[in-house]
């Protein structure tokens, strides 16, 4: 009898897995310093009180986390979605509408498990999602007993997925839809009319909405909008769920801290599955993201600071891989025509790390919707960000303003 289940064959490899194996082929240049932009794990400082306040709660390391956190994190979470959003008071009940999480990661893969993977005739149920995408998505519907169907998310279709191609026969399929905006890896944003659109079908056939907001504070001009600011218009919240995170937010990916919101029903049941099958905050960590999420300085800050790489990045490569300014994230999404061959090329030539494109994606076409591109994240200090934009120039662009070819990142330098 085999140990793991059959549905695990059907995973491709996780997107850094597979990067390993295709620049184990191939050596970078030893005078060289590497630099990694292939991972989106923020670089800046959260903010240095939180060390004050994990040491001031110390005390609380020997007691055991309630499942469904504090009362005082549940109002922390359910006030900054209020301002965030400029939600009416008293629409959320923290007891009732939110729920903390140890990251949206875990969230994410076991929500499925409230859901019914078995249709009425016996085939099983759909688990929409974008592509590119997210692996967790993609993941959590395989192992919870769902069949996956990625929607490509392209440049013609404003780098969300067409909801023209959500139709009848689809949705009376689907148990359950993923959705991220601002969006990993492209940083779309959906409006209002698209996700007011896209709530409208949900529950006009039974679907359950989660979407996924953790980049919903890295913006750059314009805050986008949220599912819960749309559903705040009828102020019904049945069917919703949405995901926030202190990661991005708070460059404090370490807490492991989130939380989800919205229908209660749906939270109540997930309470109850979580209290057997999940990690819980400690108790000095929910202290430390209570402050957090109650705090807005250090987020503009982080913004500000992200905003300057944005303005980098449009210097050194407007006109050239399609560059255009994301609206929410920190990524670049470039087309350099064949992700795989840039990547590989970058890093044998520059030392220089970055995602490819089709390794995001799940598509049975191989990942087409993310062939064309390379995925950068501009996670490092502005130096070190301009020194891989002059990498990548010069290696995948002849060298037309890349000079000098390279800088910091010099060994010995």
């Amino acid at each position: 009898m085999p140990f793991f289940r059959p549905t695990l064959d059907q995973l491709s490899a996780f997107p850094f897995a597979r990067l390993r194996r295709l620049l184990a082929e191939v050596a970078p240049p030893s005078a060289i310093a590497p630099l990694d932009l292939s991972i989106g794990e923020p670089r800046h400082k959260p903010p240095p009180w939180v060390a004050d306040i994990l040491e001031a709660e110390r005390g609380l390391w020997n007691r055991y986390p309630p499942p469904d956190g504090t009362p005082s994190l549940r109002r922390a979470c359910a006030a900054w979605l209020e301002r965030r959003y400029r939600l009416p008071q008293g629409m959320l009940d923290p007891d009732a509408n939110v729920l903390p999480l140890a990251g949206t990661k875990e969230g994410l893969f076991l929500l499925p498990q409230l859901l019914e993977a078995r249709a009425a005739d016996g085939g099983r149920r759909l688990v929409l999602m974008p592509d590119p995408l997210y692996a967790v998505y993609y993941a959590a519907a395989v192992l919870h007993g769902f069949v996956p169907h990625p929607l490509p998310a392209t440049r013609a279709s404003g780098f969300l997925p067409d909801l023209a191609a959500l139709t009848p026969e689809l949705l009376g399929r689907t148990a359950l839809i993923f959705l991220c905006s601002p969006a990993n890896p492209q940083g779309a944003a959906a409006d209002r009319g698209y996700l007011r659109r896209l709530i409208a079908l949900c529950r006009e056939w039974d679907v359950l909405l989660a979407v996924d907001e953790c980049y919903a504070d890295i913006y750059d001009r314009t805050p986008p909008t949220g599912a819960l600011e749309v559903a705040a218009e009828d102020g019904e919240l049945s069917g919703l769920l949405v995901f926030h995170s202190l990661s991005k937010r708070s460059s404090a990916p370490g807490l492991r801290s989130a939380f989800v919101a919205g229908d209660a029903e749906v939270l109540r049941r997930f309470l109850h599955l979580r209290s057997y099958a999940a990690a819980v905050q400690p108790l000095p960590i929910a202290r430390a993201a209570e402050a957090l999420w109650r705090d807005a300085e250090h987020v503009a800050e982080n913004r500000r600071r992200y905003r300057r790489k944005l303005d980098l990045a449009e210097r050194r490569l407007r006109g050239r891989f399609g560059f255009y300014r994301p609206e929410g994230g920190f990524f670049l999404w470039l087309d350099v025509g064949d992700g795989i061959a840039a990547a590989r090329r970058l890093w044998q030539e520059a030392a220089l790390k970055v995602l490819p494109g089709s390794f995001l994606c799940a598509g049975k076409n191989g990942g087409e919707a993310g062939r064309r591109y390379i995925r950068l994240a501009l996670v490092h200090e502005e130096e070190v960000v301009e020194e891989a934009l002059l990498r990548l120039v010069r290696v995948l662009d002849g060298g037309v303003g890349a000079e000098p070819p390279y800088g910091v990142g010099r060994k010995g330098l």
